[in-house]
């Protein structure tokens, strides 16, 4: 992909590789993503077959007691694919 310039604030943006095929233009100073037709259409399958199979991997609900206490906060899941790459 060429190089692009931010139309906001004219930055060279930055190469970015999101997954396993697709690549994007970010803005460094946060004002944008850029992503090509293609790309978007693999980011897009992408999504699609991981909220597909998400359900798979879910735990069936514990049997509530007395005794029991409150896991430790852990890290918030994600609800999409795509909120993965940008962590």
């Amino acid at each position: 992909m060429e190089t692009l310039s931010c139309p906001r604030c004219g930055a060279e943006m930055v190469a970015l590789s999101i997954g396993a095929d697709a690549q994007a233009m970010q803005c460094p100073d946060g004002h944008g993503v850029f992503l090509a037709r293609s790309d978007l259409g693999a980011l897009v399958e992408a999504e699609t077959d991981w909220h597909r199979n998400a359900s798979q991997h879910t735990a069936p609900m514990p049997r509530i007691t007395a005794d029991m206490t409150a896991p430790p906060a852990g890290r918030v899941p994600a609800r999409a694919w795509v909120e993965t790459l940008f962590r």
